[in-house]
């Protein structure tokens, strides 16, 4: 699938390809440290699809548990997290699925680093639900 992806603001964007039926949750410390919330959504990119349309954004490099050094890139004005990739061999990139036109298309597969997943997460349909930013009681 053909996807398009900006940050907040518009100063960034980019087009890729992914197979949808890669996406996964991540619920690793480091997501959930980097995004601010519970977990985060990604989906990667098909090799040689990735193209940067507008915008530089700044980088962040990290590093995983495993000893990887992982590239967060993100818009410097809005702070849109909009991608990651290897930072000693960025070929394989991973898309952040909420930046995405086409994120309501890609339904997570996979769930990982559940060990680390806050216990309230897996339910969420037992929640209150409002249709925008109403309270019902």
């Amino acid at each position: 699938m053909k996807v398009h992806g900006s940050c907040h603001c518009n100063a960034i964007a980019f087009v890729a390809e992914t197979d949808t039926q890669l996406t996964s949750v991540c619920h690793c410390h480091d997501c959930q440290k980097l995004t601010g919330t519970a977990f985060r959504v990604s989906t990667p990119v098909l090799p040689g699809t990735f193209s940067l349309l507008r915008g530089t954004p700044k980088v962040y490099v990290k590093v995983a548990q495993s000893g990887s050094r992982r590239a967060q890139a993100f818009c410097g004005d809005c702070g849109s997290q909009l991608f990651t990739y290897d930072a000693d061999n960025p070929t394989a990139y991973g898309l952040r699925v909420g930046v995405l036109a086409e994120s309501q298309q890609l339904r997570p597969t996979l769930q990982k680093w559940c060990e680390a997943a806050l216990p309230w997460v897996q339910d969420l349909s037992v929640l209150e639900k409002a249709p925008r930013n109403d309270r019902q009681r």
